[in-house]
């Protein structure tokens, strides 16, 4: 353990001796308070870290410590649930937010924080309030979806820390996302140059995603510039699920439209439901209509065909939010608000865009390799 930490002009804080010590300001806030029940090597440790810090609590010091819940509430926007079909299953288990959560989770348990989740419905009127609710039992809140208009949100982050996984940020607020963009522009890319491919379909998210709209926007530009046909609008909207992505092929085909030649699906539940609907038709991807989803969870590269797909680190999201906001909450990082950070994403190309076999993998940043 290090005593060079702190010096006589400034005095070691509650945060050198977490750091010292090795242990979460939650760990400090136990020890110092005799709260809880800290286990014996942890107690001994902050001790140890204390005496050779010199550290004395002071009013601000101890004010933190008293306050913390060692809770964050976590609001995941989800669509209310229909009767069942048979997606079911599938779009129960492989949940985008579920997996971000359990970054959240591995890293809470690291700083000895809970998580309290509270799903809100897409179009629940009182949304606002059951979140409200949630903030007086946290310590911060982390937001997976706009799930809050500006005012509400602004207020929110007034009372609290605030860490927001889609939109931007404001000058209160925090917002961690992988990058829609880059990730968007990349299948673009290689599905107008690399295949030659002149008419694209964007089957969106839900309506009002960030995410959804952002990664629509990236593909409608680069289909402007290259002087491609995009199709898009409420015809082509998935709701990110299996279900919804089959229902909208569906709905096309009763209508006899004339589907593209890639339809690019905001998400790979919607792919999967997509790569269903075609195949109980007798259209077969990618030779007539290919496909490619966002996210690359894992069950992308077992399906038939195998799906292209944009990576990003879920997992990681949810990690770097927690952790985001965690320094927030302990106010050691005063440069947090107002932050956009945008983690890295990379195309993979599989069968299902129309890739050989032989030649599929992550393509390099910003110049994908040709097939």
């Amino acid at each position: 353990m290090s005593s060079e930490v702190g010096s006589e002009s400034q005095p070691p804080t509650i945060y050198d001796v977490a750091r010292a010590a090795g242990v979460s300001i939650a760990s400090v806030s136990r020890v110092l308070n005799a709260q809880g029940n800290p286990r014996a090597d942890t107690k001994e440790r902050v001790l140890q870290a204390v005496a050779e810090l010199g550290f004395v609590p002071d009013g601000a010091a101890r004010a933190l410590s008293a306050r913390l819940k060692e809770v964050v509430g976590v609001v995941v926007r989800r669509p209310q649930w229909h009767e069942p079909s048979m997606f079911t299953d599938e779009d129960e288990n492989l949940q985008f937010p579920d997996m971000i959560n359990r970054g959240m989770e591995i890293v809470a348990q690291r700083h000895g924080f809970d998580l309290l989740v509270r799903t809100v419905d897409l179009k629940e009127p009182d949304a606002g309030n059951r979140i409200f609710a949630l903030a007086r039992k946290s310590d911060g809140i982390i937001l997976h979806d706009r799930v809050l208009d500006p005012d509400q949100l602004d207020r929110l982050a007034r009372q609290l820390p605030v860490v927001t996984l889609a939109g931007g940020p404001t000058s209160s607020t925090a917002n961690v996302h992988g990058d829609n963009d880059g990730g968007m522009r990349a299948v673009a890319r290689h599905l107008i140059a690399d295949h030659g491919y002149r008419t694209l379909a964007y089957l969106a998210g839900h309506e009002g995603s960030p995410d959804s709209l952002a990664r629509g926007t990236a593909l409608a530009d680069e289909a402007r510039v290259a002087g491609v046909t995009l199709l898009e609008g409420e015809e082509w909207r998935g709701s990110y699920q299996a279900a919804g992505g089959a229902a909208a092929i569906e709905r096309l085909i009763a209508a006899g439209a004339t589907l593209p030649r890639a339809i690019v699906c905001a998400n790979d539940q919607s792919a999967i439901g997509v790569l269903h609907a075609l195949a109980a038709h007798g259209i077969a991807v990618p030779d007539e209509v290919a496909v490619t989803g966002f996210d690359d969870i894992p069950v992308a590269r077992h399906l038939r065909p195998q799906l292209t797909s944009v990576r990003q680190s879920i997992q990681d999201l949810g990690a770097t939010a927690f952790e985001t906001l965690y320094s927030m909450i302990c106010g050691a990082d005063s440069t947090a608000r107002g932050r956009d950070i945008a983690l890295p994403t990379q195309l993979v190309r599989r069968q299902s865009c129309g890739c050989d076999p032989q030649s599929v993998g992550p393509a390099r940043q910003r110049r994908p390799d040709r097939c």
